[in-house]
């Protein structure tokens, strides 16, 4: 990598928050690969750090500071802002609390702003979104989702509190660049999955009622492998000339959810599914609509047209502009990552 495209020097002081989550202790171990050698990984009190410090300690020569503490507290952020040159904030609410997503999300984010507003020659805040962000309603089935897609404009009604953080996360970002400049780039990958996360993608189907429904059909599946998600997230953090950009992340040859189902089932453990087409399905939510606004709420909206379209219309992904931009390339084919994903998912527990 030449060292003039970059926005700071292998010394210089980076933070990192979220360092101990799925896709932080990747960013941490790839940031360290490319030498950077100046890191403060903030970790919540309560963190096993197993996993991190091992692969801290595989780089003796590296000055990595573990900092423990809440971005809820803003002389936590003060002290984890101190000196620092870029962010990369990963750290996010992911529960299904509106309240908690608003807090660990939108909340925390405003307090690491305000302490960096004090920052001297702070080069870049990278902030980590999602590519849920977008409405699926607004896009023509077979359409195409790329960074000029329209942002859910109601995100309440997806009753997605993860969603209504990200969109509110990076609403907030853009407001204080416009009242304070401070410089930023986000990135909104697809749907990561890889050793570390036991989980089927939501975007091939549910389990919620007890049978699994797969609903995905021929639909692709913005995959995104954590190898190849924390590779772009690091060059959006480092490249110059990019400050105030939007990047979206998938990989190539992302299969169908048909596909990536068939080859879980063959090559993690069978289990029955039952496919039911997008149209029923969005018929259904409608149904269940309905019904919640009739019973005033008895059985809340859970299932609605809006996350309907979100997760299960025919949707075409592009990760053309970070490959423009960036020069980014996923590191590991799917072929690769596929093979990965589900040695792991067969060595555990691999309920989806």
């Amino acid at each position: 990598m030449n060292k003039d495209d970059l926005i700071l020097n292998s010394d210089e002081l980076i933070l990192i928050t979220g360092s101990n989550g799925f896709i932080g202790i990747k960013v941490v171990k790839t940031l360290l690969e490319y030498g950077f050698s100046n890191l403060r990984c903030f970790v919540r009190p309560s963190s096993n750090l197993t996993t991190l410090n091992k692969i801290i300690s595989s780089y003796d020569k590296a000055k990595v500071q573990v900092v423990s503490g809440n971005l809820l507290s803003r002389d936590d952020c003060k002290k984890a802002t101190e000196g620092i040159s870029v962010i990369f904030h990963l750290a996010a609410g992911v529960g299904k609390s509106f309240a908690g997503c608003v807090m660990d999300s939108v909340v925390t984010t405003r307090n690491l702003l305000e302490s960096i507003l004090k920052v001297k020659n702070l080069k870049r805040f990278l902030n980590v979104s999602s590519i849920a962000v977008y409405s699926g309603a607004k896009i023509n089935r077979g359409g195409l989702l790329d960074e000029t897609s329209l942002i859910e404009t109601i995100p309440h009604k997806r009753c997605e509190a993860y969603v209504y953080g990200k969109i509110k996360q990076d609403e907030l970002l853009m407001d204080y660049h416009k009242k304070n400049k401070i410089p930023y780039v986000i990135v909104r990958p697809g749907d990561v999955y890889g050793p570390g996360k036991r989980k089927l993608s939501g975007k091939v189907g549910l389990g919620t009622f007890g049978l699994y429904l797969h609903l995905g059909g021929s639909n692709r599946i913005p995959l995104l492998y954590i190898d190849n998600c924390a590779d772009a997230i690091v060059l959006a953090g480092i490249k110059k000339g990019i400050d105030g950009e939007v990047f979206n992340i998938v990989d190539d040859d992302l299969p169908t959810s048909r596909e990536f189902l068939r080859m879980y089932k063959k090559n993690v453990g069978h289990f029955k599914s039952i496919y039911i087409p997008y149209g029923i399905f969005y018929f259904l939510c409608y149904l269940w609509e309905k019904y919640s606004k009739w019973s005033r709420g008895q059985l809340p909206p859970h299932f609605n047209r809006l996350k309907c379209a979100a997760e299960w219309k025919n949707i075409r992904y592009s990760n053309q502009k970070i490959k423009k931009m960036l020069g980014w390339d996923p590191i590991i084919p799917f072929d690769e990552a596929s093979k990965r994903y589900f040695e792991y998912m067969k060595n555990g527990d691999s309920k989806c």
